[in-house]
């Protein structure tokens, strides 16, 4: 049997901040995403079990069903909810770096003027890049 055969096609589409998740866990440890997907779906999904079915159950929830009848008619619709991870973007000031960092920005500014954070200051203005800097916290 060829790889190929041994593989089969997934296309899904992800909220943004869960793609953007899965790109940055992808780039930070140096895998495929494909290989990242495949061994969460190894360690965490079961569903041959009930205790497995429960937790995969309460990680996606169904859409519920809701009935408004407060006007005296009743009126059908649903919801879901989803956590929502604000985007990080790809150019940082040091604000936005000293929210990501959880840090003040002073100290984002003192390690930016040291040379210890790598970022570039154009004109009086500092900019840092995610990727860079997330390199130099796995360094």
């Amino acid at each position: 049997m060829t790889k190929r055969e041994l593989e089969e096609a997934l296309y899904v589409k992800l909220p943004a901040s869960a793609a953007t998740k899965l790109d940055r866990a992808a780039e930070v440890l140096g895998v495929r995403k494909k290989d990242l997907i495949a061994g969460l779906v190894a360690k965490y999904v079961d569903p041959d079990t009930k205790h497995g079915r429960a937790a995969l159950g309460s990680m996606s929830q169904p859409k519920r069903i809701s009935v408004d009848v407060s006007d005296g008619r009743p009126t059908m619709g649903t919801y879901s909810f989803q956590a929502y991870d604000p985007p990080v973007p790809e150019v940082m000031n040091v604000a936005q770096l000293a929210e990501m960092l959880q840090l003040e920005p002073k100290a984002v500014l003192e390690l930016a003027e040291a040379g210890k954070l790598p970022g570039r200051k154009l004109g009086s203005e500092w900019r840092f890049s995610r990727a860079a800097v997330v390199a130099w916290l796995a360094g």
